[in-house]
């Protein structure tokens, strides 16, 4: 009887459900970034690398595609200590211009010995894939900068009143002491005229940048 009951209690044991193991980690190699073939790189030579104009020369050697990037290396002049950096460009090829661009600070020379500082950036353009980049231009429109405190006074002051002398328009500026900063200031301006035209006309980004265009051609492609 008692080998029965062990017989029985060993079929039981032998039958019932086994505890669930924990599931292994599965370790998967790591993905990589998918580049659509459709995507060329290449690289071409600016046929004049060299562009003055208003006085600023820009210079630009060489232009390449990596992937959905359009990538061109552009130095130019520095007019003064001011922080100038490009504020337009753009990219024309077959019937299309790009001008939502990005830019890399690559180096900044600061003037010394009677000679000019230089910035040098990297510009970059995003293209589509059937992009037909066999006769490119890549035109650099203008640099500017933004006033740092103090310079309204110092920098900018007697070229806005000069501009506006000759243009006959009758503002008068001034810089006044303003808790112990210098301060610019409109003294007067023509009654016709109302605050917000005058501060539109004072305050213009015209006073910042420096036009070109500088213009680059190149070809393209793979």
């Amino acid at each position: 009887m008692k080998r029965t009951i062990l017989l029985l209690a060993f079929m039981l044991a032998a039958c019932a459900p086994s505890a669930p193991q924990s599931a292994l980690p599965q370790f998967l190699p790591p993905a990589t970034a998918y580049i659509d073939p459709s995507y060329p790189t290449a690289q071409a030579a600016i046929a004049l690398p060299n562009q003055t104009a208003s006085g600023i020369e820009v210079h630009m050697d060489s232009a390449w595609q990596d992937g959905k990037n359009v990538n061109a290396n552009v130095c130019f002049t520095l007019p003064d200590a001011s922080d100038w950096s490009v504020w337009t460009a753009s990219l024309n090829y077959g019937g299309t211009v790009l001008e939502q661009f990005g830019t890399t600070l690559l180096s900044l020379q600061e003037g010394a010995d009677g000679q000019p500082g230089q910035r040098c950036d990297t510009l970059t353009f995003v293209v589509p894939p059937d992009a037909d980049l066999s006769t490119a231009t890549i035109v650099v429109g203008a640099i500017g900068t933004y006033p740092r405190e103090g310079e309204y006074c110092s920098v900018y002051m007697p070229k806005i009143q000069q501009a506006l002398m000759e243009r006959g328009v009758g503002i008068v500026l001034d810089c006044v002491d303003v808790n112990g900063v210098l301060t610019m200031q409109v003294t007067s301006f023509p009654p016709e005229m109302t605050k917000e035209q005058v501060d539109e006309m004072v305050y213009s980004d015209e006073f910042y940048t420096i036009k070109g265009p500088w213009s680059f051609e190149f070809n393209l492609t793979q």
